[in-house]
């Protein structure tokens, strides 16, 4: 080949191999589409369609959990329907309070691959490694009613406890009013931590009263025929104590005090259950702050939802709920909503 033909190739070598750098650099802008006509990430993921939450109650025969049971679903199909999904809630609370049944109805839900769960623990220090165990499987995982802080539960949510013993002992040294008083206060289960934080902000508040000695706080079982006896029994061993900070309320789930002369001894107790409004009415109480039983399940899947299908966490991990005042003028309110709640 002679000089000059060799020359003419690399020329036309380079024009080729120009022509085809330039074909690809096309075909690359061709495929970097503008963002808005790319797939997002949801769908690129293949976002799911249907998500299965779990809620664990204490008990099955406690008002205050049916209440959030059907709060959870009528939040399913509220929820769902605003985020274009099916949520389907299932239910897996023991027939009696038992934190072991709780951590058995935990693991079989992590295999069943439900996609969150809400517990109320009725021992902390006994479900936390069942909730870390769902957490690390990828199950999202948080309280209500009664926490596990310590576990990696993503929040809860619920009273604040602390300040609502604070409350039933302020509100009560206010029934009571100036003058010496022994007070008492009910425990229930001893290893419920929603429980003892109420029974230490009760004992707190209490001090800022000096006319006021709190007498004993009185464990029981939680059923109210056990509470109830429990009551009449401290009652009848001290009949000084003329006032109860009820921070559970179990014993008036029974009519078995609505026997006691209205206003001899003060009452001030949590939640405003059917069972309890004819005390309200009657006079045996004089005052009861409404846990929002409906807004547990409520907010239970309306936060697991945000978590599984938005990915988004709440804004504080304590999401504390009020606790509205309830006297006689509120029963029938309160009966109207108690018909709904538990579809009656």
């Amino acid at each position: 080949m002679t000089r000059l033909k060799f020359h003419q190739t690399l020329k036309i070598l380079a024009i080729v191999l120009s022509v085809g750098l330039l074909a690809v650099g096309c075909g690359q802008k061709k495929q970097d589409a503008p963002a808005e006509n790319l797939p997002s990430n949801t769908e690129k993921a293949g976002k799911k369609s249907e998500y299965v939450f779990a809620l664990i109650a204490k008990s099955q025969s406690n008002p205050v959990f049916q209440a959030a049971r059907v709060g959870a679903e009528d939040a399913a199909a509220e929820v769902g329907k605003k985020l274009g999904v099916k949520i389907t809630v299932v239910w897996r609370t023991p027939n009696e309070d038992d934190a072991q049944k709780q951590v058995e109805n935990i693991e079989q839900l992590i295999l069943q691959g439900v996609d969150g769960i809400s517990v109320s623990c009725s021992e902390a220090n006994t479900l936390t490694p069942a909730i870390n165990k769902a957490v690390d499987q990828g199950v999202a995982v948080m309280c209500f009613d009664s926490d596990a802080p310590a576990s990696k539960r993503f929040c809860y949510h619920g009273t604040d406890d602390i300040e609502c013993g604070h409350i039933i002992m302020r509100e009560l040294a206010s029934q009571l009013g100036p003058g010496k008083h022994v007070v008492a206060i009910p425990g229930g289960n001893q290893n419920a931590r929603n429980l003892q934080n109420r029974i230490k902000g009760a004992l707190d508040e209490a001090t800022n009263y000096p006319n006021i000695s709190v007498r004993g706080v009185y464990y029981s079982k939680e059923t109210p025929q056990d509470a109830a006896a429990k009551v009449e029994e401290v009652q009848t061993a001290n009949p000084d104590i003329d006032g109860w900070a009820m921070i559970g309320s179990w014993s008036l789930f029974t009519d078995a005090l609505l026997k006691w002369e209205p206003g001899k001894v003060k009452i001030v107790a949590m939640d405003a259950l059917p069972a309890e409004l004819p005390y309200l009415t009657k006079g045996v109480v004089q005052k009861l702050f409404a846990q929002q039983t409906y807004r547990w399940g409520w907010r239970s899947v309306e936060l697991l939802a945000d978590k599984t299908v938005l990915g988004k966490n709440p804004s504080n991990a304590l999401d504390y709920s009020p606790l509205p005042p309830v006297t006689k003028d509120d029963v029938a309110e309160y009966q109207g909503k108690w018909k709904q709640w538990l579809r009656q």
